[in-house]
């Protein structure tokens, strides 16, 4: 058998990468499925560099070479607080290269009819294979390049418009064009008919119309979603990205770009399920841009906001017994997770008890908060999901919330015309005394206000977030 190394390789690598995504849910086996995943690619790689249809050797090392110096400038360049967008960044290439597959088997398939119209003989093994299907099969494989390249398409777009909210280059206020879901629905509907007209011999323009289509579905669909859900945009994007690798690997024969596409796709749906779940959505109502901006007039917030200095904070704490750290997005831009780490043993040493308050979709990428922690050497043990640690803030005497907003407001429970209305939070306003680090008065990410920060039993700590836990450590006695 021909293909028999190349098959048992890809045999080798699916059991590889089943073996990464498992690893990567605890924080334990995260590094060792990192391996895996790499031994996994570089096997994938192998076997399909020497398998069937192999050629144009120096154009493919030539292509890995400049690939992985990329890759590596992008890895050694981009800060953790940057790994969303990135990750956005890096679906939208899948995207795009399942469009230019999907339009390649195109061009292959009206490059064989017209060979064979003609008595000329079909070169190349992708060619070859096309030459040797039925009409049948022929069709099928329309069906799949076409989903392929509208599965992309939307995923390009989509995960360009969520790059740009994430970095802040595109604003992340949920926004339609006038209409709303009808245009989505209208370009959905427009999308299935040339499909039809594709299948019944219409021609290629019928593609290219489905993928200018599929390109603003994508466009609209994301812009329409406001920042509160942007955490899950970015795993429902990973989704999307794997099911277009699935249709690529469909459209090429490829079983490994199918059982891996599958992979990605049905766990990024999972993922974005369980983050729906976690913060009261409609997963529905999300990709379909239905949450993000608010649903009626919004409660008013009375109060003003008190600040406090250094050496209160450091008191409260030297008198406290038990005290609750709530990270955020803010920690990660100041890159305060050793500080905090420093503050956390120092705590500790004096026989406090001190854990890690993490909400699902804390940061921008899930997990985010968790991997920031582990780095800066935080025990695992102490460092708490929401649910395992939300009764205990009642008998908490300190919370220390650094650059968190969404994830500690209570208009989620007070205002039911809040646009984050209903979502789990962490009820840090029931603690006896809660600390607020923060740069300023702005609103955060998503442009909700934060009636927490009018609390009578809440002070904010202005500042940069590093530089104000720097000035509590020497005052920890």
């Amino acid at each position: 058998m021909e293909n028999a190394f190349t098959i048992a390789a890809y045999v080798v690598a699916a059991v590889l990468f089943i073996l990464s995504l498992g690893g990567l849910s605890g924080q334990e086996s995260a590094k060792r499925a990192v391996w895996y995943g790499i031994v996994g690619m570089a096997l994938a790689v192998v076997a399909t560099l020497i398998g069937p249809g192999a050629g144009l050797w120096w154009l493919s090392l030539v292509l890995i070479g400049i690939g992985g110096f990329i890759g590596m400038q992008l890895a050694n360049r981009v800060q953790m607080t940057q790994m969303p967008e990135l990750v956005a960044a890096m679906h939208s290439l899948v995207g795009l290269a399942a469009v230019f597959v999907g339009f390649n088997a195109d061009f292959t398939i009206n490059m064989v009819e017209a060979a064979k119209a003609a008595g000329d003989a079909v070169s190349g093994s992708f060619a070859e294979l096309v030459a040797k299907k039925t009409v049948v099969e022929i069709n099928i494989l329309k069906i799949e390049l076409a989903l392929g390249i509208w599965i992309g398409a939307v995923t390009f777009t989509g995960s360009v418009i969520a790059y740009g909210k994430l970095a802040g280059k595109v604003t992340s206020a949920a926004q339609q064009l006038p209409g709303g879901h009808l245009l989505n629905a209208g370009a959905a509907a427009g999308s299935i008919l040339l499909l039809v007209l594709y299948l019944g011999g219409s021609g290629s323009w019928t593609l290219f119309l489905m993928a200018l289509l599929a390109f603003f579905i994508g466009y609209h669909l994301i812009m329409g979603i406001g920042g509160a859900d942007m955490p899950v945009v970015v795993s429902m994007l990973n989704s999307y990205s794997g099911w277009a690798a699935a249709a690529i690997g469909f459209s090429l024969g490829n079983d490994l770009l199918i059982v891996v596409g599958a992979l990605v796709g049905s766990s990024g749906a999972i993922l974005s399920y369980i983050m729906c779940k976690a913060m009261n959505r409609s997963f529905v109502s999300v990709i379909l841009g239905g949450f993000g901006g608010a649903q009626g007039a919004q409660m008013a917030v009375e109060g003003e906001q008190i600040a406090i200095d250094a050496e209160g904070v450091a008191s409260a704490l030297n008198e406290a017994d038990s005290v609750i750290i709530v990270p955020g997005y803010g920690m990660a831009v100041a890159q305060a997770q050793q500080s905090v780490s420093e503050l956390t043993r120092k705590l500790r040493a004096k026989g406090k008890e001190v854990r890690f308050a993490i909400h699902p979709v804390a940061g921008r990428l899930p997990g985010h908060m968790n991997v920031l922690l582990a780095e800066a050497k935080v025990p695992y043990d102490i460092v708490l999901e929401m649910d395992e640690i939300n009764e205990d803030f009642p008998e908490t005497d300190v919370v220390i919330v650094i650059g968190s907003n969404d994830i500690v407001n209570p208009a989620a429970q007070e205002d039911p015309n809040s646009p984050i209305a209903g979502m789990p939070v962490l009820e840090v306003w029931k603690a006896k005394q809660v600390f607020v680090s923060k740069r300023g008065q702005g609103t955060g990410y998503s442009g909700i206000e934060n009636p927490l920060f009018y609390k009578d039993n809440t002070r904010m700590f202005y500042g940069d977030a590093k530089k104000s836990v720097d000035s509590l450590l020497p005052m920890i006695d």
